[in-house]
């Protein structure tokens, strides 16, 4: 099961590509991946009829005994059919239904099989964790769906709405799930199915997960979204908004109703709930003038019914909602496929510019009047053979309660309420028909194009299904009737047929039928009362709008009141957070006895006086460059005191840092005023001081108060011992950041590369897309009375050659052709000698970043360009890629992610080899901040020079304007 649902995600994985190859027959060729799933689902039909359940289960985070479980039983199965195999017909249709030069059809074929395997997952999954992970991969897919066409501002809008909505509710569910899953002491279905878990607690946990089901279904008050999710391509909608993800709440509803339908507010959400959306959606539908709304909202009004019958919670009901899931799926993709066609083929969806489309396409008509005959409920539909059981079922309840605790009240208001609401469905399925294919007075004739068979394929297959499952009513019950045996036995034992005989079942299908009728017939005096009872200010679309809105607008004046668009306020904010709150916790802790030495040695007292001195003469300087200078010997002297604790590789690190942040923050300098303000100063540097007075005091109370709290032996005390057994190194930092705490190092190299991003765009747009120039390619331009060097010259740098002579060293070019080779020969040996020694890929790349400030600083921009001719964006991406290519390969041979393997050779001339795998890791280590150092460069380095440049060219005077230059 795994594999098919990881089928799905490759297949999306590939889509973009096979488009592009293939256009839209790309669609054939996708449609293979959920027509190989449906055919596995046949497969299993012997299985699922006798009572069996398929189990599959992958291990996935075993520290929290989290597994990718599935399971394929009844249920499961009859949503495994309608996802997969609609979903491959659906494909197979959008070859049609798209033109090859359709905007975003590459992402599209990728997110609609992307989706159809969330929606396979989300059936299968047989844990609440793995589930709820596929729901909300199906809500980002079907916002991706719904927003196909950005440039539609009316398509964002309902994309956007879509996934508040469903988020909303899924994030309530999660809630839900994290108490089921408390309180039961697992998170498998399965074993909560069988051992339902009982307590406030579940009944909060239940209504939580009611509340997912009934966004996720678009039940009152969440309905709103589904009508507007038809900014959708027609496709998406037949696949998402008819047969698969508005299914998702009452599969789920339907999933968990054997153990909680008993639950306090179980059926007083769900029933009354379901019948006012059934009720809403049916006579708002009504209302709609395009054929596909009117379906949308008849989908609502559909969806609180499915609901209704599925939350009862008899077998019988049981039986017939799982039916009616099945039905519904049938008939309302095919309407909403013809709808598909009927707009491709005359350009319009309005049922009033619509006219003879019946004639001009009888075959369109034929198929859509077999589906809109089942979803009417006529005989011998499988919509008529389902609401025969789901009327049976609630004749049951409202005479008895059938073992539910329903009064009689309820009961018989609940089965009015049902044939209400199934007499709108007949009125709204007439209408569709006839604003759809008949021929109307005073309306000109429908010109329609013809219709290739392979269009009409889909749906007419579809249709013939409504009628043929019709027919096998005993064959479809036993494949429910496992489902439907997890639920108490009820006196109405239910029996899926298209015959039980007369009755009050079939006497109130011929009601809900002729009311329909009637509705349809007098639909100019329905329309009447609809006008005079329609809301004219209140709603809940205008509730969410104007939600929306004061969000929006409270967001506004909070930024416009918290962003002043000062750092000194930020700071100041941030800092007096972090002494008021942990600092007062800091007070109760204090004084408890505390094991502090001042010094080791006479040394460090020096250094950190050096320190604290350099610190506060960095505060009080007006200058910038003099107040880098003294933070820089802050940073070097953090760094001596490494040293002097013996902890070489942090000492070498932080001089490497230290330097390099010396270069960047000189290289800013050089666009900024020589001092920090020519203000006088004023009162507020004394609040200054006492914060940062008050920050200093806290942060050495909290390492003070945390170091003398330890009561445990530090996980960090067996570093050494599985550096060497498990690592392979005897260089306890290296080792730790490459392999005990490979993760961290993972996410520190990604958020380097982001960080990179940001420079290179904030400071220079498109400096890093820039073509590298080498001084070969051009001949430098000098003014006539500055003398170049000669071009064909030997010089010491190329890039020399570039610069005018007084901004030129001739000793510095010496020097850094004699040392830059000797720097990058060290930082590789820092590479590939960090594991034992001090070193590694960090500081390698800092010394090889350092080799290239010395060959710009002396050559200039040009130089740096000579010194790497590559692109520092595809640098920092090799790098990552190498870093997380070296973490997955152990999964090649049996391993874990990030393991390393330690490799001993003895080679002839070279000695013995000791490799330790990690050295990959690192090595993209290396490659990622050696390609951020070279971004910064080009960014505050050669782009500001260049930027220099372009002033002063725009500030000499013109040749011929007698102004001396």
């Amino acid at each position: 099961m795994l594999v098919l649902v990881v089928s799905h995600f490759v297949g999306a994985a590939l889509a973009p590509s096979l488009v592009r190859a293939l256009g839209r027959r790309a669609f054939l060729v996708l449609a293979l991946v959920p027509a190989c799933a449906f055919g596995w689902a046949v497969a299993q039909t012997s299985t699922v009829a006798d009572g069996g359940v398929e189990y599959a289960v992958t291990g996935w985070v075993p520290a929290l005994n989290l597994d990718l479980a599935f399971a394929l039983g009844s249920l499961q199965w009859v949503m495994m059919l309608i996802v997969t195999g609609i979903g491959a017909l659906v494909l197979f249709y959008c070859t049609w239904y798209f033109s090859d030069d359709e905007p975003g059809l590459t992402a599209f074929a990728g997110h609609f099989v992307a989706f159809a395997g969330a929606m396979l997952g989300l059936v299968l999954a047989d844990d609440l964790l793995v589930l709820y992970v596929f729901w909300e991969l199906t809500t980002v897919f079907s916002y991706l769906l719904i927003g196909h066409d950005p440039t539609k501002r009316a398509s964002r809008a309902a994309g956007m709405q879509a996934l508040i909505v469903t988020t909303f509710g899924g994030l309530a569910m999660l809630v839900g799930i994290l108490l089921i899953g408390l309180e039961a002491g697992t998170f498998r279905i399965s074993e909560i199915l069988a051992d339902p878990p009982v307590g406030t607690t579940v009944t909060v946990a239940v209504v939580l997960l009611l509340l997912g089901a009934i966004s996720k279904s678009a039940l009152f008050p969440f309905h709103f979204w589904l009508p507007g999710a038809m900014a959708a391509p027609t496709p998406v909608s037949a696949y998402l908004h008819a047969a698969a993800m508005v299914k998702a709440g009452v599969y789920l509803v339907a999933l968990l109703a054997p153990a909680f339908a008993d639950v306090p507010g179980w059926h007083g959400i769900l029933l009354s709930l379901g019948l006012i959306t059934m009720l809403l959606g049916g006579w708002r539908s009504l209302r709609q003038l395009d054929i596909k709304l009117l379906l949308a909202y008849g989908t609502v009004s559909q969806l609180g019914f499915l609901l209704v019958i599925v939350g009862v919670g008899t077998r019988s009901a049981a039986l017939a909602g799982v039916a009616m899931l099945g039905a519904h799926a049938l008939f309302k993709s095919v309407l909403f496929l013809v709808v598909g066609i009927v707009d491709r083929q005359t350009g319009t969806r309005d049922l009033r510019r619509l006219s003879g489309v019946g004639r001009s396409a009888p075959a369109l008509a034929a198929v859509a009047l077999l589906a809109g005959a089942s979803m009417a409920a006529l005989p011998p539909f499988t919509g008529f053979v389902a609401k025969e059981s789901v009327y049976a079922a609630l004749i049951g309840v409202a005479r008895d309660g059938d073992g539910t605790g329903i009064g009689p009240v309820a009961g018989w208001t609940l089965l009015i309420g049902v044939v209400l609401g199934s007499a709108l469905t007949v009125a709204y399925t007439a209408r569709f028909l006839w604003g759809t294919f008949a021929t109307k007075a005073g309306v000109p004739p429908t010109e329609v194009r013809p219709i290739r068979t392979e269009f009409l394929a889909a749906p007419a297959l579809l249709a013939t299904l409504s009628v043929v499952l019709g027919f096998l009513g005993g064959p479809e019950s036993r494949m429910i009737a496992p489902y439907a045996d997890q639920f108490p036995p009820s006196e109405h034992h239910a029996q899926l047929a298209l015959w039980h005989g007369p009755g009050l079942a079939l006497g109130l299908s011929v009601v809900s039928l002729a009311l329909g009728l009637l509705l349809f017939w007098r639909r100019e005096l329905v329309a009447l009362v609809q006008a005079a009872l329609s809301p004219s200010s209140w709603s809940t679309e205008h509730a969410y709008l104007s939600l929306m809105r004061r969000v929006d607008r409270t967001a506004v004046e909070v930024t416009g009141l918290t962003q002043r668009g000062s750092v000194a306020i930020y700071l100041s904010v941030i800092l007096s957070v972090l002494v008021l709150l942990p600092g007062a916790a800091l007070v109760d802790a204090i004084g408890g006895p505390h094991d502090v030495v001042l010094w080791d040695s006479p040394g460090q007292l020096v250094v950190a006086v050096v320190i604290v001195v350099a610190a506060v003469l960095t505060v009080r300087s007006r200058r910038r460059l003099k107040a880098v200078l003294l933070l820089g010997v802050t940073g070097y002297g953090s760094a001596t005191l490494f040293l002097l604790h013996g902890a070489p590789d942090l000492a070498l690190t932080q001089v490497l840092v230290e330097t390099v942040s010396l270069v960047v923050f000189v290289l800013v300098m050089r666009r900024l005023p020589e001092y920090f303000t020519d203000r006088p100063l004023t009162r507020s540097r004394y609040w200054r001081i006492a914060i940062g007075a008050l920050v200093a005091a806290a942060v050495a109370g909290f390492m003070i108060v945390s170091t003398g709290a330890r009561t445990e032996t530090p996980v960090s005390a067996a570093f050494p011992r599985e550096a060497v057994a498990f690592g392979g190194g005897r260089n306890i930092v290296n080792v730790t950041l490459v392999d005990i705490r490979a993760w961290d190092t993972m996410g520190e190299i990604a958020v380097l590369v982001a960080a990179a991003t940001g420079v290179a765009s904030l400071v220079f747009i498109g400096s890093r897309t820039a073509i590298i120039k080498r001084v070969a390619d051009f001949t430098p331009k000098v003014p006539s009375d500055r003398p170049a060097s000669a071009p064909g010259r030997p010089v010491w740098l190329p890039g020399g050659r570039t610069l005018a002579p007084e901004r030129r060293s001739i000793i510095f070019e010496v020097i850094t052709r004699l040392v830059f080779h000797t720097i990058v020969v060290f930082s590789i040996y820092l590479l590939f000698s960090g594991h034992n020694n001090p070193g590694g890929g960090f500081a390698a790349g800092l010394v090889t970043g350092l080799a290239l400030v010395v060959r710009y600083l002396a050559g200039g921009r040009y130089e740096l360009d000579e010194a790497a001719p590559v692109d520092a964006g595809a640098l920092m991406g090799l790098g990552l890629f190498v870093a997380t290519g070296s973490g997955l390969a152990p999964l090649a041979f049996g391993g874990t992610v990030l393991q390393s393997a330690v490799v001993d050779l003895h080679l002839p001339l070279l000695g013995d080899l000791h490799l330790v795998t990690s050295v990959f890791f690192d090595v993209g280590v290396y490659l990622v901040v050696v390609g951020l150092l070279l971004d910064l460069l080009r960014s505050l380095g050669a782009g500001i020079d260049r930027h220099i440049r372009d002033e002063e060219s725009e500030s000499e005077p013109a040749p011929d304007s007698g102004v001396p230059a």
